[in-house]
């Protein structure tokens, strides 16, 4: 396989919030607007509801990347947009528009869709009609292996899960018992399932409860938790309800070290927290502020998304370019959802949140590192960047 690196960041200075306009019945080698031949991918995120945070930064890293793509003149003649639909982090709704856009012949590839569940449901659609569906955030271990068609840039669970065990609750804090608070679904039940091999191989005594997603009013939980008198609280989610968890239990008086698996350095999660510099997560990216491109992407998104970014919409942002470079590739053959399939299963590439190589089932390895708050703002902590063993 051949390592390809990204096109480099141009950092053009668009407009924020603006979409690169679709219009009806174009497609690869059809001409748009100005006798131009346009590629048309497929957004799936959650612009609404408990995960708009992480679908809004979807939709503005798909827009960055695009924008900086056709600025630099496209790729073999061709320029891209996409069509973004909200998906309200609810499965049901991302498959039926996921067949929406793989029943229209004009779309080559559909982004998205933002949680393990939603991509897991739309892996016999895309599997059916022979479009690729690459994710950006997707992590169940079992999703990418679904179809040829599922690919993810993630991480998966089964990875990043035994580290949160292993690494930050027995080596890092020295917790022996362990409070899990855990949103009931197919990404929160892979991620316990993952964890509590590793936390079991390690002796730690752990105690759990799930919450069902949209879920506001924790106390019940909170003191059912508290009465076993825990070392560390976990909560494993991406969306509201972790801030809702951590700010319920210190409302309620119970000092207790924060956890969470899921959300990354979310800038939106500390601002919603009540003690934000008790909060220690997972991640495998940080922002490096002395990284000049890292920090140029970092600040055009900020510029325009009124938030900082996670590794999420990096990671959006890195999924156009995948496409990119896989249209490249096929040179001057016919762009076809099966050739950027194929053209996507052969490659390695580097990206902005790293080397994007994908394995034997579609989606990739990642390292991870142990990130906290100190004075509300987001750092590595020293000294316990450790690596996968």
């Amino acid at each position: 396989m051949r390592r390809n690196r990204l096109w480099a960041l141009t950092m053009c200075g668009v407009a924020a919030f603006s979409l690169v306009a679709c219009s009806g019945g174009t497609g690869a080698g059809t001409a748009g607007d100005g006798g131009n031949k346009v590629i048309k991918l497929g957004g799936l995120a959650p612009l609404t509801g408990n995960y708009a945070e992480y679908g809004k930064g979807f939709q503005i890293g798909w827009d960055m990347a695009i924008e900086e793509i056709n600025g630099a003149g496209g790729v073999n003649g061709y320029t891209f947009e996409i069509e973004v639909k909200d998906t309200q982090g609810d499965a049901v709704v991302s498959s039926n528009m996921a067949t929406n856009f793989a029943e229209d012949e004009d779309v080559m590839a559909i982004l998205g869709d933002f949680t393990s569940g939603a991509c897991k449901a739309n892996a016999e659609i895309v599997d059916r009609y022979g479009i690729v569906q690459l994710s950006p955030s997707a992590s169940a271990p079992d999703y990418a292996s679904m179809s040829k068609y599922c690919f993810s840039i993630m991480g998966r669970q089964d990875s990043e899960a035994p580290y949160l065990a292993r690494y930050i609750l027995d080596k890092y804090l020295g917790a022996k018992k362990i409070a899990v608070i855990r949103v009931d679904s197919d990404w929160g039940l892979s991620c316990y399932d993952n964890f509590i091999q590793e936390a079991d191989a390690l002796g730690l005594d752990v105690t759990v409860e799930k919450y069902a997603s949209g879920e506001k009013d924790f106390s019940s939980l909170i003191t059912k938790m508290r009465s076993i008198d825990p070392d560390v609280l976990v909560v494993m989610d991406q969306g509201d309800s972790v801030a809702a968890i951590f700010n319920q239990a210190d409302a309620a008086g119970w000092d207790i070290q924060h956890v969470a698996l899921g959300p990354g350095t979310s800038e939106q999660l500390i601002n919603q927290l009540t003690d934000p510099d008790n909060l220690i997560v997972t991640s495998p990216f940080f922002f490096d502020e002395n990284d000049e491109v890292l920090a140029s992407w970092a600040k055009t998104f900020e510029e325009r998304a009124g938030f900082a970014p996670t590794i999420h919409p990096a990671e959006a942002y890195d999924t156009v370019y995948l496409i990119a470079n896989a249209v490249e590739r096929i040179g001057d053959g016919e762009i076809t959802r099966e050739a950027i399939q194929q053209q996507l299963d052969q490659s390695e590439n580097t990206g902005i949140t790293g080397e994007l190589n994908f394995t034997e089932d579609g989606d990739i390895i990642r390292n991870y590192m142990i990130c906290g708050v100190q004075n509300g703002e987001w750092v590595v902590l020293e000294g316990f960047d450790y690596v996968n063993e």
